[in-house]
């Protein structure tokens, strides 16, 4: 059977996606307030109290694992290889531009006007 193929999507202005591992003794700390209702909070509490982990583990860790998965949700995909051929012959034969397209790419941008 063969492997799935993964495909790393970079837009061009933005930074790498950069996932880092523990925490490094010469990594700054910094505060982050939060405003929350008591029974959020009451509900936090129990979750980590039942998982052995003090308020602030929780939240990190929780805040971490979530903004690690939203940003390789929009930057990692994963396809069979049936579908990652099909991806890269449409990437690689795509259709000649229509009128709609032609008539877009000879407009001035907004910011160049």
């Amino acid at each position: 059977m063969s492997k799935p193929q993964t495909l790393y999507l970079e837009e061009p202005d933005s930074a790498p996606l950069h996932v880092a591992e523990g925490s490094s003794a010469a990594a700054k700390k910094t505060n982050v307030n939060l405003r929350i209702d008591s029974g959020t909070r009451q509900l936090i509490d129990d979750a980590a109290a039942l998982l052995g982990k003090t308020r602030t583990e929780f939240m990190l860790e929780s805040a971490r694992r979530e903004a690690i998965d939203v940003l390789l949700d929009k930057r990692l995909f994963v396809l069979s290889p049936k579908s990652y051929n099909a991806f890269i012959q449409a990437l690689d034969n795509s259709p000649e531009p229509g009128p709609k397209l032609r008539s877009l790419l000879r407009r001035v941008p907004a910011w160049q006007k």
